[in-house]
């Protein structure tokens, strides 16, 4: 009976991964839960409503690996550190979710709606990475432009939700809302550093020597591997915005020539996985709140409205784009790794 295991199972993108795998895999499919001790025992199918095929959360050290097909690990980068590469001796392939791993030569950093040819073998390794959330869905709306015209430099400012702080920071957003709304006249810094109630952050993650931000530093880097475009200039600032779910950006694109907007707003209409939004339509463009309650189907998607050109560069677009960072950024993407690692038919040898 093929095993699937997720590490930081009581995350919230744990518990997205646990959704997604009980209600696309095969009936035979045991999922394995796997938290900290304080969560071992814990019966989370019941919890999430996910009825049976999963077992009741376990540690680490209590799984064996070399009895478990795919492992994700969705627990932080410090977990991944010490016990992905381990797991992946161990037998089971890894698609591990932090940032431990994204820039090694040897791992595979994939958007199988972007680079999917990068899973047609199995890595030595056995191990895959995940990308930022915010590069998923930036990747998968500039993927159509580079096909139509190439890829030049990139410009963008990320607008991420409280979500992408997990469970504490969205419970850290909630209650600092409501006591500025009771009126009190100060808050105590938390998880995004100054608090992020009815404010911005314009700071995600430590700076390094040159002022850059780690979340800066991953979105400049992460396109490039993932696009095969090494050289492509990616300039970012990354600002934590007060909003519950899904992560905004507002991006500036060079292109290889000049574009109509029609040109590029047709080749985005016709990419599978994204929804394009023209002026006119009703609504006119997507926001945080509209794709977070756009259903199951409008969560899987990226969003992408306001391209207009740059009346200063001849070939440079602006675009806005949006989606869910829970799905798109992270759970739902780890789990199209492992389907299209299952279409090149290598994992099930």
């Amino acid at each position: 009976m093929p095993r699937i295991a997720v590490v930081g199972a009581t995350g919230a993108v744990g518990r997205e991964l646990l959704t997604l795998i009980s209600r696309s895999e095969a009936a035979s499919t045991t999922i394995v839960p796997i938290a900290s001790a304080r969560s071992a025992g814990t019966d989370l199918g019941a919890q999430l409503g996910l009825g049976s095929g999963i077992e009741p959360v376990r540690t680490l050290d209590d799984v064996d690996f070399g009895d478990v097909s795919v492992t994700f690990f969705a627990a932080g980068v410090e977990v991944s550190r010490q016990a992905a590469e381990k797991v992946a001796k161990a037998g089971s392939l890894v698609i591990d979710n932090s940032s431990a791993f994204r820039l090694r030569d040897d791992v595979p950093l994939v958007v199988p709606q972007v680079n999917p040819a990068s899973l047609a073998h199995r890595p030595p390794v056995n191990l895959i990475a995940n990308p930022n959330c915010s590069t998923i869905q930036l990747v998968r709306a500039l993927a159509p432009l580079h096909e139509l015209a190439g890829l030049r430099r990139v410009i963008l400012t990320t607008y991420q939700a409280a979500s992408g702080g997990g469970i504490q920071g969205l419970a850290e957003l909630a209650r600092d809302s409501r006591r500025l709304l009771d009126g009190a006249d100060t808050l105590a810094s938390g998880r995004f550093g100054p608090p992020l109630a009815f404010d911005l952050v314009p700071q995600i993650g430590g700076l390094n020597e040159h002022g850059s931000a780690h979340e800066e530093e991953k979105l400049g880097r992460e396109p490039g591997k993932i696009m095969g475009l090494t050289d492509l200039p990616v300039s970012v600032t990354a600002v934590r915005a007060p909003i519950f779910h899904c992560h905004a950006e507002a991006v500036w694109v060079e292109l290889g020539r000049q574009v109509p907007i029609a040109e590029a707003e047709e080749a985005l209409a016709g990419t599978p996985g994204i929804r394009f939004y023209k002026s006119g339509d009703d609504p006119p463009y997507p926001t945080p709140r509209l794709v977070e309650n756009s259903g199951a189907e409008g969560r899987a998607l990226v969003h992408v409205g306001r391209v207009r050109a740059d009346t200063a560069d001849p070939r440079a677009l602006w675009l806005w784009i949006v989606a869910d960072n829970l799905w798109v950024g992270a759970a739902l993407n780890a789990f199209d790794i492992m389907r299209t690692a299952q279409g090149y038919g290598w994992l099930d040898r």
